[in-house]
C-alpha cells in the first residue's frame, strides 16, 4: 500500500491522523510498514483486525493450522464457512476484504529454527501471538540476530501477558531469556484444549499487542521493553513488573 496521504487516506484514518501521537507522518509510517504476525489465533485475530484497520501497508500471517470449530469462540477472524481452511489464507481473505489495498501475505506453516530466520528477515515488526514456548523463544532469537523489535503476547485461561523485546539496543532493555532463563518442564504449561481460554480475555490482550505494535512503529512513544504487563480478567486487574537484564545472560549478555 503506498504511504503518500492521498485524499481517500485522509477520511478513511482521519480520526487517528488527528491524535498528536499520530498525525500524519505517523499515519504515513503505517502505511508504509511491514509487520509478520506469528498465529493467526486468539490473539493474532484481534491483533490484525485492528493491524489492517490501523492501515499498516503490509500484514504478514504465519499459521500451519486450520480452522477448527472449537476455535470461534475467540478467533474471530473465522466463520463457520472457514471450517477446514488454512488459518492463515482465511485470515488474509478477511484482511483483504476490511481494507482494500493492503497487501497481505499468508505463510500456512509452522515456525522453527530452520526456517524462521529467512521468514523474519525484512519486517519492521514481529508480533508473536503463539501457543507455545518453544516457538516464542525461537522467535525471538531470530529477531535478537536481525535487531527487529518483538512485542510478544501470551494467553492462558483467564490470564494474559505482554511485552516489547529489543535487546539488540543494549542496556537496559533484557531478552526473553533474561525474562524466562530456563524452559518449563514438559506438561508444565497446559495448551488451550488442555487448560481452555476466556475468548474475551484473549481479544484483551490481542489488542493490547496491537497498541503497542502501532506504538513501535510510529515512533515517539514509551514501549513496554524491560516491563511485563499482567492481566487477570477474574478480577479485571493490571499490573506491571519490571524486567531487567540477568547478569550473564547467554544471549544478550546481561
Amino acid at each position: 500500500m503506498a504511504s503518500k496521504l492521498d485524499e481517500a487516506a485522509i477520511r478513511r484514518w482521519a480520526r487517528q491522523i488527528v491524535l498528536p501521537e499520530v498525525g500524519g507522518q505517523g499515519q504515513a509510517r503505517l502505511l508504509a510498514a511491514r509487520v509478520l504476525v506469528v498465529g493467526a489465533g486468539g490473539l493474532g485475530s484481534p491483533l490484525l483486525l485492528y493491524l489492517a484497520a490501523a492501515g499498516v501497508g503490509c500484514l504478514g500471517i504465519v499459521d500451519s493450522d486450520r480452522v477448527d470449530v472449537s476455535n470461534l469462540h475467540r478467533q474471530l477472524l473465522f466463520d463457520e464457512s472457514d471450517i477446514g481452511r488454512p488459518k492463515a489464507e482465511a485470515a488474509a481473505a478477511r484482511l483483504a476484504r476490511l481494507v482494500s489495498g493492503i497487501e497481505v501475505r499468508p505463510f500456512a506453516q509452522r515456525l522453527d529454527s530452520g526456517n524462521c530466520l529467512e521468514i523474519l528477515r525484512g519486517w519492521d515488526v514481529v508480533a508473536d501471538g503463539s501457543d507455545n514456548f518453544a516457538t516464542r523463544r525461537t522467535v525471538h532469537d531470530a529477531c535478537f540476530q536481525l535487531r527487529i523489535p518483538l512485542v510478544s503476547a501470551s494467553v492462558q485461561g483467564m490470564d494474559g501477558q505482554l511485552t516489547t523485546f529489543v535487546a539488540w539496543r543494549g542496556r537496559p532493555h533484557p531478552c526473553f531469556h533474561c525474562l524466562f532463563p530456563e524452559e518449563p518442564e514438559a506438561g508444565a504449561l497446559p495448551s488451550c484444549a488442555q487448560g481452555g481460554v476466556l475468548g474475551p480475555a484473549a481479544g484483551v490482550i490481542g489488542c493490547l499487542q496491537a497498541v503497542e505494535v502501532v506504538k513501535e512503529l510510529v515512533g515517539g512513544l514509551p514501549g513496554l521493553s524491560g516491563q511485563l504487563v499482567i492481566y487477570d480478567a477474574r478480577s479485571c486487574a493490571f499490573r506491571t513488573l519490571r524486567v531487567r537484564r540477568r547478569p550473564g545472560c547467554p544471549v544478550c549478555g546481561g
